[in-house]
């Protein structure tokens, strides 16, 4: 049986991320892929947004990585040349609870070390964008946008350059715990060990996981799925920030609301909205559901011309928490959580993923760096 150090399972930017974390830290590092290229999945259907890490729990993961994902990222594409732009966010408040609770906001963001919201008066977002509606607004400057495919071309660049592979066509079906490492059996039949292993299979992470033998199933949390639909602009946008409606205070949210994001070419597109489904599979986006948006955005752009929203593209979040459930946080599980030596699970990576995916790599690196 082939050897190897350090299997990556999954091929997406945290894929990626961490693979190239642990080539640089000279390990033999073998990424296997399921499909023929690699960011098929959850990587190739977000809004390629760079998040400023405002929303999350003060302490949590979510929030530790993507502040320090964000400042690790801009450095990176700066540094590589990969294309992305801080054209900054505006929160926009339409409703009085909205706007009593944009100060909760900011301390909720200053409390994970984002520090640079400006609370903008109803004059002064118009300013800014002067087809907005709003009663008040936050200004998020650091918040900005990504070429997220030329990201994970440029993290296997420096993954190869390392020494490592990506080997595409290599779907996994199971793992199994043995003396002095992990056996990793391929669909195909083949199988190799190796000393480590990170799944960072995305929706099927925690499939794999309950195909671990060796891995107490008390440690795979049961999978959710969270559609989204986008819908692209027709015509130019009005609009150079990326809008996103305040949350109601009152209300849980799956996501982020039916917000604006705009790519490097100045393409607008409206989403993701949530739609609860048992099929990780389900990407077709619904024309239908194309209604629902009109309202939600005319909120903030009342001048949405009828007609203007073609159906896009949908994603799916890995969720490991129900429609009912409070957002959970990531879970990046290592030995000292589960007790399966040299083993690393990451389970619900969803927003912000992208955002945080070279401090992930960072963060699971710390984990296996134990293991020399």
């Amino acid at each position: 049986m082939e050897q190897v150090d350090v299997v990556v399972i999954g091929a997406g930017v945290v894929g990626l991320a961490v693979a190239r974390a642990l080539a640089v830290g000279e390990r033999e590092v073998m990424v296997l892929e399921r499909e023929a290229a690699i960011g098929q999945g959850t990587s190739s259907r977000n809004s390629e947004v760079i998040h400023a890490g405002i929303y999350y729990p003060a302490g949590s993961l979510k929030a530790q990585l993507c502040v320090r994902g964000k400042h690790m990222l801009y450095g990176y594409c700066e540094q590589r040349g990969v294309a992305h732009r801080r054209c900054g966010k505006l929160i926009v408040a339409n409703t009085p609870s909205q706007v009593a609770a944009l100060p909760a906001i900011v301390q909720k963001a200053r409390a994970n070390g984002v520090d640079d919201l400006v609370l903008l008066t109803r004059e002064q977002a118009r300013a800014m964008e002067p087809h907005l509606k709003c009663l008040a607004a936050l200004h998020s400057p650091s918040t900005g946008i990504v070429d997220s495919h030329a990201l994970m071309l440029t993290l296997q660049g420096d993954l190869e350059n390392a020494g490592g592979l990506v080997a595409c066509h290599s779907a996994v079906d199971r793992l199994r715990a043995v003396a002095g490492g992990i056996e990793v059996h391929a669909a195909d039949g083949t199988a190799l060990r190796a000393r480590m292993v990170v799944n960072a299979a995305g929706l099927q992470a925690c499939g794999l996981a309950q195909r671990t033998e060796g891995l107490d199933p008390c440690h795979v949390p049961r999978p959710w799925y969270a559609k989204g639909s986008y819908f692209t602009l027709a015509g130019r946008s009005p609009f150079q920030h990326l809008i996103y409606p305040a949350p109601e205070p009152d209300k849980h949210l799956a996501g982020l609301g039916v917000h604006l994001t705009i790519d490097l070419g100045g393409q607008a597109k409206f989403g993701p909205d949530v739609q609860w489904v048992d099929d990780p599979e389900a990407l077709q986006v619904d024309p239908a559901r194309g209604d629902g948006f009109y309202a939600e955005v005319r909120k903030y752009w009342p001048g949405l011309p009828d007609g203007a929203l073609l159906p896009g593209y949908a994603g799916m979040r890995p969720k490991i928490n129900g429609p009912h459930e409070a957002a959970a946080d990531f879970r990046i599980d290592g030995p000292a959580v589960h007790g399966v030596p040299g083993l690393v699970n990451l389970f619900g990576i969803e927003s912000p993923g992208l955002t945080s995916c070279l401090a992930i790599g960072e963060h699971v690196a710390g984990l296996l760096s134990a293991r020399s």
